[in-house]
């Protein structure tokens, strides 16, 4: 009876050592397993991070994002910064690209920002035309507008896609007040008026924001340069044929007082040829005389 119990006894000792062998090798080969799941993953990651840290930005070329364009396209804006297409994100210079936008005579400022790993966002400020005038441009006389700063520029279309195009200037803006006799100044690099007649695309700047159109009623300003530096604003009404001296301040007050003297002037004599509003009082030039006042 005793060596019936020592021997189930033993057997079953045996199978216990057994299974408890068994999970011990169980356990291992989990450990063992889990460790290579955490050496490929780290080596996975390794690989990614290298790629993404360092292939990505040193080798690929970047992803450019452009905002603010209205009156210019993508494939134009492209065109100005093209020295900088074939460089690397890493390669990708911020100051420079935005050098190269401002040289286009139609943009104003450029934010260029990049963000890593391969996208630089590019935003454009586009200048704001607050008049036109016209330039000789191989023999032609070609029509470009003038912003606030005194820069004269051209607008692209920016529907404008093909190569055929590419030298096309967009629609100008036919609200825009027409000025002559405005001398363009190039020693800049750009064109753009000179310094002196910047207030006065600053006055007509701001008779341009108020409600009422004004300028609708003018067809053309015309500059007079005058003697020491000093110049005068004749306006040519759109409506009746005299021309009307205003000196060279332009203001809504000047405007409404010129087109209540142009009425009653009309009413009078239709035949008026100049209407002088410089001296605080309407002096008035026929065509049948040198001049009467009224």
């Amino acid at each position: 009876m005793s060596d019936f119990v020592f021997q189930s006894f033993g057997k079953g000792l045996k199978k216990a050592i057994g299974m408890e062998k068994r999970e011990k090798s169980k356990g291992t080969n989990r450990i063992r397993a889990l460790k290579w799941f955490v050496a490929v993953f780290a080596v996975i990651f390794a690989i990614e991070a290298v790629v993404y840290l360092i292939i990505i930005p040193s080798l690929q070329k970047p992803m450019i994002i452009w905002s603010g364009e209205r009156n210019y396209n993508v494939v134009d804006l492209s065109k100005a910064i093209s020295p900088m297409l074939n460089k690397s994100w890493a390669k990708f210079d911020e100051i420079e690209t935005a050098e190269y936008l401002l040289n286009v005579s139609g943009i104003e400022d450029a934010q260029v920002v990049k963000r890593f790993p391969d996208k630089v966002y590019i935003n454009v400020v586009e200048r704001e035309p607050v008049a036109m005038t016209f330039i000789s441009e191989g023999g032609k006389s070609v029509p470009i507008q003038i912003d606030k700063n005194g820069v004269l520029f051209k607008i692209r279309s920016a529907q404008s896609r093909s190569d055929s195009d590419a030298s096309a200037s967009g629609k100008i803006d036919v609200s825009l007040p027409l000025i002559t006799g405005l001398p363009v100044d190039v020693s800049s690099g750009r064109m753009q008026i000179p310094p002196k007649y910047r207030g006065l695309m600053e006055q007509i700047a701001a008779i341009r924001n108020l409600s009422q159109n004004y300028f609708a009623a003018i067809s053309e300003i015309h500059i007079v340069t005058k003697e020491y530096g000093n110049y005068e604003l004749v306006l040519y009404p759109v409506r009746g044929h005299a021309r009307i001296l205003i000196g060279r301040q332009i203001t809504e007050e000047a405007l409404q007082y010129m087109m209540v003297a142009l009425d009653v002037v009309n009413s009078i004599d239709p035949n008026v040829a100049e209407i002088d509003l410089r001296y605080g009082s309407v002096a008035c030039r026929t065509r049948r005389s040198t001049g009467d006042s009224f």
